[in-house]
């Protein structure tokens, strides 16, 4: 199950008393506490909706918890009980939290936050709703017109490919750039928007980089570089510069241009995997030789 098979379960009020959320972004499990908590409404949450994070519990135990999910809801509805990175929860804490969903309370909704890949001990026993939230490049535009939406803006096709070759496809500075938007006053967003609030007095931005190496201009590509430096880390450039090109293969394409752009993504994926080990002492400049003399 996928992001958008949570935003379904949302709209139905979370139906199941089980449910495990997986994601390798923080920002998404952020984001669905704070959807969560939509669903309860203000004067009933201090008693209807708890979060609890396996990382800092203070003094609470674990089986507060449990109590915690097993009293009786205050209000006539169902109760929200959350637990933030149940991944660390010890050996001992997981075989009571099995015996919980196998037998969960009617009146609690237990909703779990799980960082990477679901371990087996929390896909057991039957009867739990598992979805993943990590979202992928293709429904990154969705998303995207979907946060806005929620914050009552419309962004065009354009303006999002704009912002997000942009910024990248990093989901917090995304949704950060959504909620500056929301301070224009305009119930439509457009690219000329957008530049103005992201770039400010930048003179240069992504778009203008990679036209400059598919240009083949070394002077242009540095100079737009030494711009970008300034207000971006190794990572998050590449990030939005894969991004651009990857929006270029969707296109229509000869094959002469779909072998230029797979040469790119090789020397990207061998940026990528450098950057990984070697952090910010990384030279974005030798990336950007190697995509110029392409």
């Amino acid at each position: 199950m996928s992001y958008r098979n949570f935003l379904d379960e949302l709209k139905k009020g979370m139906p199941a008393s089980r449910y495990i959320l997986s994601s390798s972004d923080p920002f998404l499990h952020s984001e669905a506490i704070s959807l969560l908590k939509d669903l309860v409404p203000p004067g009933e949450r201090e008693f209807s909706f708890e979060v609890f994070d396996i990382l800092n519990l203070n003094s609470v135990t674990f089986d507060q918890i449990l109590d915690v999910l097993n009293t009786v809801p205050f209000f006539s509805g169902r109760k929200f009980v959350v637990i933030e990175n149940v991944q660390k929860l010890l050996k001992k804490d997981i075989l009571k939290l099995r015996q919980y969903l196998a037998s969960p309370s009617e009146g609690s909704v237990l909703v779990m936050l799980h960082a990477g890949t679901v371990k087996k001990e929390f896909r057991e026993p039957g009867g739990i709703r598992q979805i993943a939230l990590d979202i992928g490049a293709k429904e990154l535009p969705s998303w995207l017109k979907a946060k806005a939406k929620s914050r009552g803006l419309e962004i065009p096709d354009e303006a999002v490919d704009y912002l997000i070759g942009t910024i990248g496809p990093d989901l917090g500075l995304l949704s950060s750039e959504i909620e500056k938007c929301t301070l224009i006053g305009k119930p439509v967003i457009d690219r000329k928007d957008i530049a103005e609030i992201i770039e400010g007095r930048r003179k240069y931005g992504i778009f203008d980089l990679v036209d400059a190496l598919r240009a083949k201009d070394a002077g242009r590509v540095f100079r737009i570089y030494r711009v970008l430096r300034e207000t971006e880390e190794p990572y998050g450039l590449l990030g939005a510069i894969n991004w651009q090109y990857g929006r270029l293969l969707a296109g229509r394409n000869t094959p002469e241009n779909r072998e230029y752009l797979y040469r790119v993504f090789s020397i990207l994926n061998s940026a990528d995997v450098d950057i990984k080990s070697s952090g910010d002492s990384y030279p974005v400049e030798l990336l950007l030789a190697r995509l110029v003399r392409l």
